[in-house]
């Protein structure tokens, strides 16, 4: 049995409680239009060795040459969680053999890597603002290339090699083991990949293989020193993570309470069983005989070029969190959400920009509404459709010229779901839905007194039971009136002259 509360996570086990120890390293494939030290292209899903230059399939006599766009990518990662940066760093040749690695060696930064130490601040609730918050320390971020891929399924009895992915430049983010339980590392790494996908320095793509996480686990009794850690590799979701965190520390407890001992090994997450297992022992620095890179000089940067990385970063995660409470008034719930993704806070920007300029209000009331209706009415609408916010049918434009048909009384709320209804199934502008069919919210004072006068004419029962005390009918006869009018009746002033009428 898991016990928790707020940041705190315990395994009952047969001997007590148990602490669980997690790190995880996290590899991300850096967002640039060539490898790491050659030319060739990293589009997803090429046929297979249709992306290898010389240089990625190791011929005799090819030496590398470094990409400067991925140290950028890098570099401004670094900034954007507030982590040292090393003006020199050095690539090492890590030495193993495999049969999608070309070359018998990885080229990657193990002694003095571009990226210090860091930290990323995580929430168990993001979107409660009285939510405790814990930092989790980065402990480097280092540059290095991928290997190539494997294929077992192409052949009955033979693997075969593609290495497309062969050079292609990955960001290694290191954190330390200050994790405590499996929603703890859900939440670093959900944060990490929001601020990936803020500087543009990686995709984030999970499911793709852009991004993957190993996960490093051990379990202690509380403040006992750090047990002998196990290393599942290439986990590619969140709740992968989160499962395998639970299933090995499990596992490990089992193994200890029955008198076992836990060996440093490299292990598999199994997502069909919810389990992991083992793959090979874990090798230390000293199995990869480790060296400096004898083609590659070390790595230099200057000021100008750090000055050039900082001033490109965008606002991040927490930053517009913020400003969206305090400077928009929105609640914590709508700001937490809207800033989870870089994609929806572009998306509502967009339309926030687009709304404070058709509309005569104050910023916080467009905000409100803005924030109200892409949370509600389009998120809905998306998640109907299976699309996210970037395949949208509807773009942010046509979002504020709606909203302001709604604001400026043009249309009735009613009225505004009935048109975005009719603008996701034909991509029509809302002005031209309204105009052409006849839409436009009636504010005529003699219009809606005439119908009024007519239900209550054709309603003598329940009028009789309104004036004899039965308030709630009100909104019957608020009903029958919008709905004589096709809904097109302006509410407030159907309020209004009822509430005449009927006293």
């Amino acid at each position: 049995m898991a016990t928790k509360t707020a940041l705190s996570y315990r395994i009952q086990g047969d001997t007590g409680e148990w602490e669980v120890v997690i790190g995880l390293e996290v590899h991300a494939q850096i967002t640039s239009q060539a490898k790491l030290f050659s030319g060739a292209a990293t589009a997803f899903g090429a046929e297979p060795n249709s992306q290898v230059s010389l240089v990625d399939a190791a011929m005799p006599g090819m030496l590398p040459v470094l990409n400067g766009e991925c140290i950028r990518q890098a570099v401004r990662t670094g900034m954007a969680i507030g982590a040292v940066i090393n003006k020199w760093s050095r690539f090492d040749r890590k030495n193993y053999f495999y049969a999608d690695l070309p070359q018998g060696y990885q080229i990657s930064q193990l002694y003095h890597p571009l990226v210090g130490e860091g930290t990323i601040t995580i929430s168990l609730d993001e979107k409660d603002p009285n939510a405790e918050v814990k930092a989790i320390g980065v402990e480097r971020i280092h540059v290095e290339q991928d290997a190539g891929k494997l294929m077992h399924d192409q052949h009955p009895t033979r693997s075969y090699v593609d290495l497309n992915r062969s050079g292609v430049a990955l960001m290694e983010i290191v954190s330390k083991p200050d994790m405590r339980s499996p929603a703890e590392a859900g939440a670093y790494l959900s944060k990490l990949r929001s601020i990936l996908r803020y500087v543009g320095s990686c995709d984030g793509n999970m499911d793709q293989g852009s991004m993957r996480a190993d996960v490093n686990v051990s379990v202690r009794k509380p403040g006992e020193p750090f047990g002998t850690r196990t290393e599942t590799k290439n986990v590619n979701s969140v709740r992968f993570v989160m499962q395998a965190i639970e299933y090995e520390a499990r596992r490990q407890i089992e193994v200890l309470e029955s008198g076992g001992r836990i060996v440093q090994e490299t292990r598999l997450f199994d997502p069909d069983k919810g389990e992991t297992r083992s793959m090979r022992s874990k090798e230390d620095a000293q199995d990869y005989r480790y060296f400096p890179d004898p083609d590659l000089l070390p790595l230099e940067l200057d000021d100008s070029f750090l000055e050039d990385c900082r001033a490109s970063l965008p606002e991040l995660p927490d930053a517009k969190r913020r400003r969206y409470e305090e400077s928009l008034g929105l609640t914590a719930y709508n700001a937490a959400v809207l800033t989870a993704e870089a994609e929806t806070a572009r998306w509502f920007e967009a339309l926030l920009a687009e709304s404070a300029r058709i509309q005569k209000k104050g910023e916080q009331e467009v905000a409100r509404a803005a924030a109200n209706w892409l949370l509600s009415d389009l998120y809905g609408a998306l998640n109907r459709l299976g699309k996210g916010i970037d395949e949208s049918p509807v773009s942010p434009e046509q979002g504020a010229e709606l909203l302001a048909l709604i604001a400026d009384g043009t249309i009735s709320n009613t009225l505004g779901k009935q048109v975005f209804e009719i603008m996701l199934e034909t991509g029509d502008a809302p002005g031209e839905i309204v105009e052409e069919r006849g839409m436009k919210q009636t504010s005529d004072t003699g219009a809606i007194e005439a119908v009024i006068a007519e239900i209550l004419a054709k309603n003598p029962n329940q009028l009789e039971q309104y004036r004899g005390g039965k308030e709630a009918l009100f909104g019957f006869f608020v009903g029958q009136t919008m709905k004589a009018m096709a809904g097109k009746a302006n509410p407030a002033m159907v309020n209004e002259l009822l509430k005449k009428a009927l006293s």
